[in-house]
């Protein structure tokens, strides 16, 4: 049975980035084998871990939709499902990397949704770790993905806003019947040490800080370069970070 570790926050808080780094972490750590799930459709994942996509969960589901009624028996939609679902599985050396893609259009997605979703949970458990980077909303977690993980991390910047948002996160978690087992909170970018008055509002939210993120001069080149999380030396900064975090809940 793999684990699985969720990160969850609003666009733009270094969410993804994040995400990167516990793979990378997972990675030099020797852990197993990683399956990358990018679960948010605004994501760029991908460009984190320095590989191409050129098809996705939510391209194919779209396709199988429109072409099921012609299709006869299930076990041929099923075996159609695995066949897409490997297909736009992308294989790197040291990970794989499974994008969802945009959600649901117009029209009845509920057939579709479930044999997609009965075949990524047992893609899933083909692997030691799955990380994966969702939206805010986490809906999908329930819809079309697992919704049972060991760790939901929830990443926001270091403003009262954010924190607010985190908080709302986490009590969505619960609404969507997302099940963790624990469930954390990560401050990124922060600038120095974080403002006391914000680790007060953390505490009065009864979100668990698991620790922080500085703003580090290596992401930046790499944003800029076009490089990837695998490009970072090893010493920098945001990677020692996430390891100590990772260190702190026992994931490495």
């Amino acid at each position: 049975m793999s684990k699985k570790i969720a990160i969850a926050g609003k666009g733009g808080v270094g969410k993804t980035t994040t995400s990167g780094l516990i793979i990378r972490n997972l990675i030099d750590g020797g852990k197993g084998t990683v399956l990358a799930l990018d679960a948010d459709p605004n994501s760029n994942l991908n460009e984190v871990l320095g590989v191409e996509v050129s098809s996705t969960i939510g391209m194919i589901r779209e396709d199988f939709r429109k072409n099921a009624p012609r299709m006869t028996g299930g076990i041929f939609k099923d075996q159609m499902v695995e066949m897409n679902v490997h297909q736009a599985l992308i294989e790197e050396s040291s990970f794989d990397l499974l994008v969802m893609g945009r959600g649901e259009g117009p029209g009845c997605y509920c057939a579709a949704n479930n044999l997609f979703k009965t075949y990524i949970d047992t893609l899933q458990d083909n692997y030691g770790w799955v990380v994966m980077d969702n939206e805010a909303g986490m809906e999908h977690l329930s819809r079309r993905t697992t919704s049972d993980v060991d760790w939901l991390l929830i990443v926001s910047d270091p403003s009262p806003r954010g924190i607010l948002t985190a908080a709302r996160i986490r009590d969505l978690a619960g609404e969507v019947d997302v099940s963790a087992g624990e469930i954390h909170l990560i401050v990124g970018r922060v600038d120095g040490e974080l403002d006391g008055r914000l680790e007060k509002s953390i505490r009065e939210k009864g979100l668990n800080l698991l620790g922080t993120i500085n703003v580090d001069e290596n992401i930046y080149d790499m944003d800029l370069e076009g490089g990837s999380v695998f490009d970072l030396p090893g010493d920098s900064t945001a990677l020692v970070q996430v390891r100590a975090m990772l260190e702190k809940i026992g994931v490495v």
